[in-house]
């Protein structure tokens, strides 16, 4: 991305009625990602509005999720693994994570896509701070990604090997398809 230049994209849910729109835009020597995700998932429903600040390497330093009747979550990283709430509490379960994965959103998957270099056929295990939507009580979550094709094609497996599918990205790195759980719309 250059300096002149921002992302947008939007994705609706292929498990239920559901949309997630997000705006990726350039600020100095930062990225700021916003978005909007409504759905449900489990029955239960959603409505969420969320900020991730990163440098230009995709790296997360700062995530800030919030909804309409006033729950919030704000999370602030060294971008090395350590965590702390946004007052500044050290969160030592979530250690070692680096990426951050939303539920009901295809765009948090960018960010291991984009912040790596990636070849064909290598996969790595990432451990991720994973926010469900229903409780805002973040979780360590492994997951593995390999290249099928860089730049193009990533399968993404969870860690306990229970679900995997196979993404395709555009040149931006971010999904245009996510077979069973989301499809790109814009």
């Amino acid at each position: 991305m250059n300096a002149n230049h921002s992302l947008t994209a939007r994705w609706r849910s292929l498990d239920g009625e559901g949309l997630d729109h997000v705006t990726v835009e350039v600020a100095q020597d930062r990225l700021i990602a916003r978005g909007a995700a409504i759905g449900a998932r489990g029955g239960a429903p959603y409505g969420v509005y969320y900020r991730i600040d990163m440098p230009r390497g995709w790296g997360v330093r700062e995530l800030a999720i919030g909804t309409a009747d006033g729950r919030g979550l704000h999370l602030l990283t060294d971008g090395q693994g350590h965590w702390a709430t946004g007052n500044g509490e050290p969160l030592p379960a979530l250690t070692g994570c680096v990426d951050v994965d939303l539920a009901g959103t295809a765009f948090t998957n960018t960010l291991p896509i984009r912040r790596l270099d990636w070849a064909a056929g290598q996969s790595r295990e990432l451990k991720m701070a994973y926010v469900p939507f229903d409780s805002f009580e973040p979780i360590v979550d492994g997951q593995v990604y390999t290249c099928l094709e860089p730049g193009r094609r990533f399968l993404y497996q969870a860690a306990d090997r229970s679900f995997q599918a196979e993404l395709s990205v555009d040149a931006d790195g971010l999904v245009t398809d996510y077979p069973s759980l989301f499809s790109r719309v814009l």
